[in-house]
């Protein structure tokens, strides 16, 4: 079956080989993730996805500050694999930091209070759905990414950093720029293990 969006879908994949250069403008990139952000569900409308977009010395800046945290924690001896992996996000053109308001998330509690408890569920659904929507839309602009999850490690130095609210929650980021390296093969689990239809 050929559908356009399926297709657009499955030109989505992680890139871990990324260079500098963008077939967009850094302006044209922006505005591609803005709208994709701005387009994504959420429940209630709540819209309470937010997104910090690094490019640079600034996406540098901050896998500088994910790097140093690590080297708290891995050992020195084991330290230059970890350290060739960070170097490899901050290879690319910029990142993307997923954040979701929890003042956003509080307020809805409070209005209904029904539903409190789903509210943060929801609202890790509207970061997941932001974030593939993004993703999609450069993997289709001809841009790779790879979506990492390094939080909480830097999250104190990055919200200081960039003067962020306290109500922002990070919840991934996508490092992103050209694709330097090619795919394999992607393997799928059994249909029947996935899907029951009844009709």
């Amino acid at each position: 079956m050929s559908n356009p969006f399926i297709d657009t879908i499955k030109i989505r994949r992680s890139q871990y080989a990324l260079g500098k250069e963008l077939p967009l403008s850094q302006q044209n990139v922006t505005e591609l993730i803005q709208e994709a952000i701005k387009l994504s569900p959420s429940a209630f409308n709540s819209q309470s996805s937010r997104a910090v977009i690094l490019y640079g010395t600034q996406s540098d800046r901050f896998w500088g500050f994910v790097k140093e945290e690590l080297r708290k924690l891995v050992p020195a001896d084991s330290f230059a694999t970890t350290s060739d992996k960070i170097d490899s996000f901050a290879a690319g053109a910029g990142t993307v930091l997923f954040y979701e308001d929890q003042e956003v998330v509080d307020g809805l509690q409070k209005q209904f209070a029904a539903y409190a408890k789903n509210f943060p569920i929801w609202s890790e659904q509207a970061s997941g759905i932001a974030q593939f929507a993004v993703w999609t839309a450069l993997a289709n602009a001809g841009i790779g990414a790879s979506l990492q999850h390094y939080n909480p490690l830097p999250d104190a130095a990055v919200a200081a950093e960039w003067n962020l609210p306290a109500s922002w929650t990070l919840r991934a980021q996508l490092p992103f720029g050209s694709s330097k390296g090619s795919f394999g093969e992607k393997p799928f689990i059994d249909d029947a293990k996935r899907f029951r239809v009844f009709v």
